[in-house]
């Protein structure tokens, strides 16, 4: 029987996975069981709002949420749960400040709405800040 996912890794597009790999990477190699889901904040946001809604009930502990330009993604993730949400900005080809963007709308969350950010593209970093807020539990 599979493992258990302790966390949900959420990226707004198919084109996101590339950079998100090391990620999804680095919890494989801690043995840290996860699932990827593609789901936009602008495209799909009922999606969102759901999944993000459930998390908890499914047993998720922290959610990983990759985005660029807006990186609407992880501050809507954290309006939807009471989970932990780290923001990964994305580089994007579409973006005017090469991820600056995204990361700016990451570490800019309203009170009461907190996202973790960690570099641009810094999806292991993600994982590894994962991995010790796990280990808190």
């Amino acid at each position: 029987m599979p493992e258990q996912p302790l966390v949900g890794v959420l990226i707004g597009s198919e084109s996101d996975r590339e950079r998100m790999q090391p990620c999804l990477d680095e919890l494989a190699g801690r043995a840290i069981a996860c699932e990827l889901e593609v789901r936009s904040a602008h495209r799909s946001p009922d999606a969102v709002a759901e999944y993000c809604r459930g998390a908890a009930g499914r047993g998720l502990k922290v959610l990983i949420c990759g985005a660029g330009m807006a990186a609407a993604l992880p501050g809507m993730a954290a309006a939807y749960t009471e989970l932990p949400v780290i923001g990964v900005p994305l580089r994007s080809e579409k973006s005017a400040m090469d991820g600056m963007d995204a990361l700016l709308a990451m570490a800019q969350m309203p009170p009461g709405v907190p996202v973790a950010a960690v570099s641009i593209d810094g999806a292991r970093n993600a994982a590894i800040l994962a991995a010790r807020i796990l280990a808190l539990l």
